[in-house]
């Protein structure tokens, strides 16, 4: 199940956000009914939750929160159920620099909630490796959204 709240103040199509985690809940083999929960805050709210829970200032694109911490599964596994936590996401921060990750505002919120959720799924980019993976991942997982979007 995946909800959607929007706090933001800002009109995002929720909609779209919610199918493109449940696409990419399918393309990394989650359980269709695994919980995941986004949330949309203003920049206020996010600069609270990066120095509360990053010790970090200012506001960002995207936090994570995992909650079961889910993984996915291996080819000869099912896909895991339970709760995968919450990604939080600031529309004004990742419209700002869209452009400079060469996107349109709707493709950086799409990228950075795919972001969010693989840290939900355990994965990380502090090493260089982690960061191939993690990225590549990432890149897929668009391409075959934008791909299907095009169909």
């Amino acid at each position: 199940m995946i909800d959607i709240n929007n706090e933001s103040g800002v009109e995002v199509d929720e909609v779209r956000l919610v199918r493109l985690a449940a696409f990419a809940l399918h393309e990394l083999r989650i359980h269709p009914q695994a919980d995941l929960s986004i949330l949309l805050v203003d920049e206020t709210t996010m600069a609270d939750y990066h120095v509360r829970f990053m010790d970090l200032p200012g506001p960002t694109d995207v936090l994570s929160f995992p909650m079961d911490e889910l993984r996915a599964p291996r080819d000869d596994e099912d896909p895991p159920l339970g709760l995968l936590g919450d990604i939080v996401l600031c529309p004004t921060v990742t419209a700002a620099q869209a452009a400079d990750n060469g996107r349109s505002p709707e493709g950086e919120a799409d990228y950075l909630l795919i972001h969010g959720l693989l840290h939900l799924l355990g994965h990380d980019h502090a090493e260089p490796e982690e960061k191939r993976v993690m990225f590549g991942l990432n890149d897929r997982i668009i391409a075959a959204w934008d791909a299907s979007r095009a169909a």
